[in-house]
């Protein structure tokens, strides 16, 4: 356990996690679905399987002998994380990356965060225990700099005219956000109950000689597969809804060699905030369930210091900046107060 180390590296998964949807921000003339499905094939299909091959001695085997109410649980619960992802491609598109991020990933941390331990029974244990107390107390101010951040959105929605908004996000629509931002968190939480239920096949992977920093790769696999079906079937929805499906082969005016590209390095990106997170929370030992609100912590401050980078705050007041990087410094705050209940918990505090 180093549950330092472990905060790390989910920090890296969250870098990779606030920067997926910038070259996707970046193709040409596709419809929405289009760039969508291409960006999941590679981020829950080809990128999870690849890093499990690698990691995993003897994959397929692992998969065949772990328990298939394991394996059921957490494919189903990738289906409603798929309907997270999902909404929150949606919610990018109608609020930005910066507020988008901080009102989805808001209710994620929440929701994610906080239902693992009352699920196992190990909530009424950590109030007994110092180290308990402080991881706790750690995520409680990660969604303390969460509001903040989300503050800060709000405050700029109010100041900016329509046109103002618009201009900096194309299809800015707030009530419409808004919502789909709080179905995007709640069941972009489920991503943590399906690596909860995937714990038996981590544990076939270790026993096959899977390093321990790896456990999780097969896992990955089922759950993202859940999530895949989830977006495979809403996009072929819209593909005969929209008459779309032919931005695959259309190439008049459609740059297609530059669309599959860029929507490939976006599924990929997606995919390594996983594969940093599921590293991570191995060193994070016995609440390693914090590691969820980390990674919600670090994508949202990493995702703020880009859409300052994209001018999405351009002309805001003083008083907006200056709540946006409180937020932030709360955030990293968060973080550092989790790992130190970790590692009061590994020295039995």
């Amino acid at each position: 356990m180093n549950p330092f180390f472990g905060a790390l590296l989910i920090a890296l998964g969250g870098l990779a996690a606030a920067s997926f949807y910038i070259p996707l921000k970046k193709v040409r003339t596709w419809a929405w679905e289009s760039y969508w499905l291409a960006n999941g094939l590679f981020a829950w299909i080809i990128a999870p399987l690849v890093a499990a091959v690698l990691s995993v001695p003897g994959l397929w085997g692992v998969l065949r002998s772990s328990p298939g109410s394991s394996l059921l649980w957490s494919y189903l619960f990738g289906m409603l994380w798929g309907v997270g992802g999902l909404t929150f491609g949606l919610t990018m598109r109608y609020l930005g990356m910066s507020l988008g991020y901080s009102l989805a990933l808001g209710y994620t941390a929440a929701f994610g965060t906080i239902i693992p331990p009352v699920y196992f029974r190990t909530f009424s244990d950590m109030l007994r225990h110092a180290s308990g107390l402080v991881t706790l107390g750690g995520v409680v101010v990660c969604l303390i700099g969460i509001a903040i951040v989300g503050r800060a959105g709000m405050a700029k929605e109010r100041q900016f005219s329509e046109e103002q908004k618009k201009a900096s996000v194309r299809e800015f629509d707030l009530r419409k956000g808004f919502l789909i931002a709080l179905l995007s968190g709640v069941m972009s939480a489920c991503f943590a109950f399906g690596i909860a239920a995937g714990k038996p096949v981590a544990a076939r992977a270790v026993a096959a000689g899977t390093p321990s920093l790896w456990q999780n790769s097969p896992v990955f696999v089922v759950v993202m597969a859940g999530g895949f079906t989830t977006n495979f079937l809403w996009c072929v929805f819209l593909f005969l809804k929209n008459r779309s499906a032919r931005d695959y082969i259309n190439r008049k005016g459609s740059p297609l060699a530059a669309n599959y590209l860029l929507s490939a390095l976006g599924g990929v990106i997606w995919y390594v905030q996983f594969m940093f997170y599921g590293m991570g929370s191995t060193k994070m030992g016995k609440y390693d369930f914090s590691s969820w609100s980390i990674l919600m912590a670090f994508i949202i401050v990493f995702s703020n210091l880009w859409g300052l980078a994209f001018r999405e705050w351009k002309g805001s007041k003083r008083r907006i900046y200056f709540l946006i990087g409180t937020g932030i410094v709360v955030l990293i705050l968060s973080t550092i107060i989790i790992g130190a209940g970790n590692f009061l918990a590994g020295r039995g505090k």
